[in-house]
């Protein structure tokens, strides 16, 4: 391998493995967001089959 492609390989690596390190860390400070509303009230639509058409 050239210098080029190490370096390459080395900048590549940085910013995949550094942006996931980023997100666990960020993850780890805030969980959940504070800053939505309230749910809504639940309208059970899991609750319904699957919708037949007669063709």
């Amino acid at each position: 391998m050239t210098t080029e492609s190490i370096l390459m390989m080395a900048v590549a690596m940085v910013i995949i493995w550094g942006g996931l390190i980023v997100s666990i860390v960020a993850l780890r400070a805030r969980p959940e967001r504070d800053d939505l509303p309230p749910g809504g009230v639940d309208d059970h639509r899991q609750d319904a089959g699957i919708i037949e058409h007669d063709t």
